[in-house]
């Protein structure tokens, strides 16, 4: 089932979540909601399950107006970041509670239940486990039981809210790589909620950046990644050096960087900054034009790239990440006076 999101708005008294809000999802695509606190992310999904009432603005379920639909009658599954689990009941009833409290004519029946909560405690790799209480469970083996809950009552949409939130970094990374599979196999048209920049990346099909209540940029991973529409989209999908300066004349004159800028020839300047990622920097020991000189502060080699932090002349923080091969090449020294020269660098004006 698709859903189409057409001119959301919603005021919590004088404050404004949600300004103006389009977005569809197509049948059987995984899209993630990706922004800071208080983007209007969460709102916006509480909106699509019902749990909340848009003040302005359309829901559309499988191009049926769903606006002012109950959320019991949207046929929409949502997974809490917090599990909400029952305490006192083992994993198989916590599974099964949704069919059990269904009206008595489509309630199915005790066995069809039992054998509903078995395939479904199996899908998410857990059906031995189904005696077992809440407290028993580790807390990424307590989401995939609230994922299974969710699945019971046959969603036509499954919504997440920061789904992973709760858990530490490497049971987080399991559990992203489990739902990818999950969803490969069966296809179930799902909207998640995250802070997390490499979550969303990692996990959608599409990726909507928000921020202030506003859409910033929808599109693939790679697109909003390689490709960002506005200086917060880039600011916010990983760390970035910024040089601050100003285009004019076809020009950005970024303090010591200057670069073609074809995008404004007029000859009054507009302020501007320019964008480059660590991994987007090279290190040399030659001035060979378009860089700055910068003294090599601190090197990071604990991961897989090594992250170097150098200043500048004017004393401002450059960091620039390398491979171990170029790294050793170079064999650079801390307090070594070093050639940082952009390979890529993204030129936003300013508002």
């Amino acid at each position: 089932m698709g859903i189409e999101v057409r001119g959301v708005t919603k005021r919590f008294g004088g404050f404004t979540s949600l300004a103006d809000v389009s977005f569809s999802v197509a049948a059987g695509e995984l899209v993630a909601l990706l922004g800071p606190s208080g983007s209007g992310k969460t709102t916006l999904l509480r909106i699509i399950a019902g749990l909340e009432r848009p003040d302005a603005g359309t829901v559309m379920l499988e191009e049926e107006d769903a606006t002012t639909r109950d959320a019991r009658d949207r046929h929409v599954g949502f997974v809490f970041q917090h599990y909400a689990l029952f305490r006192h009941m083992t994993v198989f009833e916590n599974v099964a509670f949704g069919m059990r409290v269904r009206p008595r004519a489509t309630r199915p029946s005790d066995d069809e239940i039992r054998r509903k909560v078995g395939d479904l405690l199996k899908l998410v790799q857990l059906d031995y486990l189904g005696d077992r209480y809440p407290r028993q469970l580790s807390g990424g083996q307590r989401q995939r039981v609230a994922l299974a809950r969710a699945l019971a009552v046959e969603p036509r949409v499954l919504l997440l809210d920061e789904p992973f939130g709760a858990l530490d970094a490497k049971v987080r990374q399991e559990l992203r790589r489990w739902l990818r599979r999950l969803h490969e196999e069966i296809h179930l048209t799902s909207v998640f909620v995250t802070h997390d920049q490499e979550e969303a990346l990692e996990l959608a099909d599409r990726v909507v950046v928000m921020n202030e209540g506003r859409i910033e940029q929808d599109g693939s991973p790679e697109e909003v990644f390689e490709h960002p529409k506005t200086s917060f989209v880039m600011n916010f999908l990983g760390n970035v050096n910024i040089f601050h300066g100003r285009v004019e004349g076809g020009k950005a004159l970024l303090g010591p960087l200057a670069l073609d800028y074809p995008e404004h020839t007029q000859a009054t300047p507009q302020p501007a900054a320019g964008y480059a990622r660590p991994h987007e920097l090279d290190l040399t020991r030659s001035d060979d034009g378009g860089g700055l000189w910068a003294r090599l502060d601190a090197i990071n080699a604990t991961a897989a790239a090594i992250k170097l932090e150098l200043t500048d002349e004017d004393g401002k923080l450059i960091r620039v990440e390398m491979g171990r091969d170029s790294y050793a090449a170079l064999a650079p020294q801390r307090g070594e006076r070093l050639y940082v020269k952009p390979r890529r660098l993204r030129v936003f004006l300013k508002s």
